[in-house]
């Protein structure tokens, strides 16, 4: 097995995963999928700049060769992105639970959730 189909089924298997949380129901899945979402994109990026070993990243006469820098400044910038995109998702999905009451991703309540003491009831959201 090459090391060319593994990096490519990590990435497959991220981004399916992304996705398939993405379309949940509730607010919390929705941002794992957001972040493995960013993992697959930091991977693919990763994957398209051809990592080099043993080669500087900026040019020399006297070495062979050099490694391409603009893939390891791009997931940098990604991983910096996914971080704030990841931390506003988070507050407004708290937000949201906090004055709906509910976790949804329509922000409607479930039709057949108990009140069981695990959040605010429906009435609980107070001014």
């Amino acid at each position: 097995m090459s090391l060319e189909f593994l990096v490519a089924s990590a990435i497959a298997v991220l981004s399916a995963a992304g996705i398939y949380l993405c379309l949940r129901g509730r607010t919390f899945p929705v941002v794992l999928g957001l972040a493995m979402l960013s993992y697959a994109i930091n991977v693919f990026l990763f994957a398209v700049g051809r990592l080099m070993i043993d080669r500087p990243p900026i040019y020399d006469k006297s070495a062979a060769g050099y490694t391409d820098p603009l893939p390891q400044a791009l997931v940098l910038t990604a991983i910096v992105i996914a971080f704030g995109m990841t931390a506003l998702v988070v507050v407004l999905a708290l937000r949201t639970y906090l004055e709906t009451g509910s976790d949804q991703v329509d922000g409607h309540p479930d039709e057949h959730a108990s009140s069981d003491g695990d959040g605010p009831a429906e009435g609980d959201a107070a001014a």
